[in-house]
């Protein structure tokens, strides 16, 4: 039976303007752009359109792939800032057309993401007018504020606890606390995409968010941000669900995000396979891991390309460049045959992985060997050389993007290059064979009667339908 709870949802002031208390989620490369954005704001609600890597197109219309020229990482990081402050700034004219004077637009960066502050600065002078808000995580953003403040829009930091809002305000936000247009809390178990999961905290016993979020309203009643909106992003579906929320003391002004629901509209922008994928994804499809080359954990669909990382992991062993107790056993490694020692144990299970194909052994930073095949090898390589700095940090190429470009440390081929994948997906590449991030109740497409017979539902359809509590 529906439960039409629309008499309980109240409209939210966010950046500056009462809408409808939703939000379309930012995501990442490709996976929102203008014209979801703009069709959410045009019904009402907050529409935000991706920052990362954004996508430009041609005078027919064509996207303009984001290919380098540069033959050293640092020149084809600069092409990559030049790309993606284009493509922001079409995709914010594209949404402000769309939105019709509706709504609020919101543009969605990530703070760990190359050269973020060159390329949000790059968006806001050229197009700052068109822009209510920036939403961000993915690290710490102290700077948020200040640049948000300067070019007068809002910011939206996305946290995951009390601890680091509290932090993000004592250093920071508090100078700037007019601009501050809410508060993001992305539940850390069950959003899509990079989570923010402290080192403290069990990935396999997930907390309910109602406390989390309560512990944020009284920080933020404390420093008198009573009015403040709170924004509920993870795991919302249904917002019958999460009626105990409403009118709430103890939630205080609070709106939803939505990430996974908003992918399945004729507006948005994945491929068709991306979108029949989603309507066969089962409970227990979506896997927590850590192999993403910025360190944090993130949730993904558990495909083939997710299935070679595990088992790339898993090919594992430690070693000893000279004999160490039982690492006694000499593994001949490098151009040369340079012994390395393992333990026997760990000598018997080498031989299996290379009568398996797996020949090729790296090394980790960590003093390990990972075991591949000839061609894994041969491609991990390459996609390290062909590092283009899309992370502010990365351990997959060991770029960094600023002082010596480098972090020092080893190359980790137990990851991956996020950038290539990213952009394959979302141009059309196989889902099952590349990168495919999504919020933990992705599987609800299947038995949601909206989506019956593989119904998919414009943006103001589907506002409408949330709107009712389904």
């Amino acid at each position: 039976m529906s439960v039409d709870i629309s008499s309980k949802l109240k409209s939210v002031v966010i950046s500056g303007k009462e809408v409808l208390p939703i939000v379309e989620g930012g995501k990442g490369i490709g996976a929102t752009n203008g014209y979801s954005a703009g069709a959410f704001a045009a019904a009402g609600a907050v529409g935000t359109f991706s920052g990362v890597n954004a996508t430009s197109y041609d005078k027919d219309g064509n996207p303009i792939p984001y290919t380098y020229q540069g033959t050293t990482r640092r020149e084809r990081h600069e092409e990559l800032i030049a790309l993606s402050t284009a493509g922001a700034v079409q995709q914010a004219r594209i949404a402000h057309e769309k939105a019709g004077g509706n709504g609020r637009i919101h543009v969605n960066v990530l703070w760990e993401m190359g050269a973020c502050e060159r390329i949000l600065i790059g968006l806001l002078k050229e197009a700052g007018d068109l822009v209510n808000g920036v939403t961000c995580g993915a690290g710490m953003p102290y700077r948020l504020s200040d640049i948000a403040a300067e070019y007068n829009v809002y910011y939206h930091p996305i946290v995951s606890s009390m601890r680091a809002f509290r932090a993000l305000w004592k250093r920071s936000y508090s100078k700037t606390q007019e601009w501050l247009g809410s508060v993001v809390y992305e539940d850390p178990w069950l959003a899509g995409g990079h989570n923010g999961l402290s080192n403290n905290e069990d990935p396999e016993q997930p907390q309910d968010p109602y406390p989390r979020v309560a512990e944020i309203r009284t920080f933020l009643n404390e420093v008198g941000l009573n009015d403040t909106p709170i924004i509920m992003a993870g795991g919302v579906w249904h917002l019958k669900d999460w009626e105990h929320w409403l009118d709430n003391p103890e939630i205080g002004p609070v709106a939803f995000q939505f990430g996974s629901r908003p992918l399945l509209t004729q507006e948005s922008p994945v491929p068709e396979e991306w979108k029949k994928k989603l309507l066969d994804l089962q409970e227990g499809d979506i896997f927590l891991n850590r192999y993403s080359p910025t360190g944090f954990y993130s949730s993904a669909v558990n495909n083939s390309f997710i299935k070679e990382l595990r088992g790339r992991n898993a090919r594992q062993v430690s070693y000893a460049m000279e004999e160490e107790g039982y690492m006694a056993v000499p593994y001949p490694f490098g151009p040369r045959g340079r012994p390395h020692y393992v333990t026997a144990e760990d000598k018997a299970q080498i031989n299996q992985w290379e009568s398996e194909g797996y020949t090729e052994a790296m090394k980790t930073p960590d003093g390990t060997l990972i075991f591949v095949t000839p061609e894994q090898a041969q491609q991990i390589h390459q996609d390290q050389v062909d590092c283009m700095g899309c992370l502010s940090h990365c351990r997959f190429s060991n770029w960094k993007d600023h002082d010596d470009y480098t972090t020092g440390k080893k190359a980790d081929p137990r990851s991956f290059c996020i950038q290539k994948t990213l952009q394959d997906i979302v141009n059309g590449g196989p889902v099952d064979n590349n990168l495919m991030f999504s919020g933990h109740n992705a599987f609800k497409f299947a038995d949601d009667p909206f989506y019956a017979s593989g119904q998919v539902p414009t943006v103001k359809q589907l506002v409408d339908r949330i709107m009712t509590g389904e």
